[in-house]
């Protein structure tokens, strides 16, 4: 089989990518791909340095992957990013970075679809959300809702504080975690207070561990 050409690769990934997604890759020093998406275009263009305090520069600092909220003062409008550094023969070289946009600084709710119309509802009574049959569902306090986001999506604008990614399919708010018990491999199962039970798989059992602090 042959092999792709760096280029035919990119092309790949922001085909997989979502309209709402920004795709850059840099060296340490400076940008050397950028694909704008539909929604937020931060025009970046080959050759532009990798300026302090974007979420690329952070990461290449920490030498990790980096997840957060940036403001408007570099690019001139917010966003959401994460960047997640690559290594040859383990040195740095370069960044790889997604972009969605921020509606809102100060963003609080989630809108669900619900029966005919559309529903706010605050971040704090949701309960968790779930990716099923091609469909992302919003469990709340007194609803079931459904949102055109994906659980990825949802991961950049949920509060980082409270809403923890525990599975392929699921997102909790650790407000509403009642018990965790043991499961097979490594693995645990919730049981929510609205006497649901949400699985953590093993790829995110010990990321979810060391959030919880157990």
């Amino acid at each position: 089989m042959e092999s792709l050409t760096v280029d035919s690769l990119i092309n790949v990934i922001c085909e997989l990518l979502s309209d709402e997604t920004s795709f850059a890759v840099s060296t340490e020093t400076e940008y050397t791909y950028y694909h704008p998406s539909k929604r937020i275009d931060l025009k970046i263009n080959p050759g532009d340095p990798v300026k302090e305090g974007t979420i690329t520069h952070k990461a290449l600092i920490r030498k990790q992957k980096v997840s957060e909220f940036i403001n408007r003062d570099i690019f001139g409008v917010p966003y959401h990013g994460t960047a997640i550094p690559y290594f040859h023969d383990g040195k740095i070289k370069g960044c790889v970075t997604a972009v969605v946009p921020a509606l809102a600084d100060a963003r609080s709710v989630v809108t669900i679809k619900l029966n005919d119309g559309w529903v706010p509802i605050p971040f704090s009574d949701v309960i968790y959300i779930e990716a099923r049959d091609r469909k992302t569902y919003v469990f709340t306090k007194d609803n079931m809702g459904t949102h055109k986001y994906t659980l990825n999506e949802f991961e950049y604008f949920l509060p980082k504080d409270f809403f923890v990614r525990c599975h392929r399919s699921f997102i909790v708010n650790v407000h509403y975690i009642k018990e965790i018990y043991p499961d097979t491999h490594s693995t645990f199962i919730l049981a929510m207070k609205n006497n649901t039970r949400v699985p953590v798989s093993q790829s995110y059992s010990s990321y979810f561990r060391k959030l919880l602090l157990f």
